[in-house]
């Protein structure tokens, strides 16, 4: 897959780049490296591989799964324009 000029200008006007003329050859060349590569990397075998999340193996810490309100109800309610004990308080939308 290779790109041309309009293309280049296509993928600049939809990421709202402004690109002048004299940089989309560049541009196009830029962007043809890359797709090599990509195709490159298509290539590789990488069947029966596990993902990975990391280069090197590590277990993500855990914590336990404590349900709490925080500890700061008060803080939290304090922004509310309106309150009923510790709920906020809004304008009923369905009927």
């Amino acid at each position: 897959m290779s790109v041309d000029a309009a293309t280049v200008r296509r993928i600049a006007h939809l990421a709202r780049i402004a690109v002048a003329d004299d940089e989309i050859a560049h541009l196009q060349g830029e962007l043809n490296t890359i797709l090599q590569f990509v195709e490159q990397l298509a290539e590789v075998n990488c069947e029966g591989v596990e993902p990975m999340t990391s280069v090197t193996p590590m277990a993500m810490k855990q914590r336990k799964d404590e349900i709490t309100d925080g500890g700061i109800v008060d803080d939290v309610l304090r922004n509310a324009p309106s309150r009923e004990g510790n709920y906020f308080l809004v304008p009923k939308v369905v009927e």
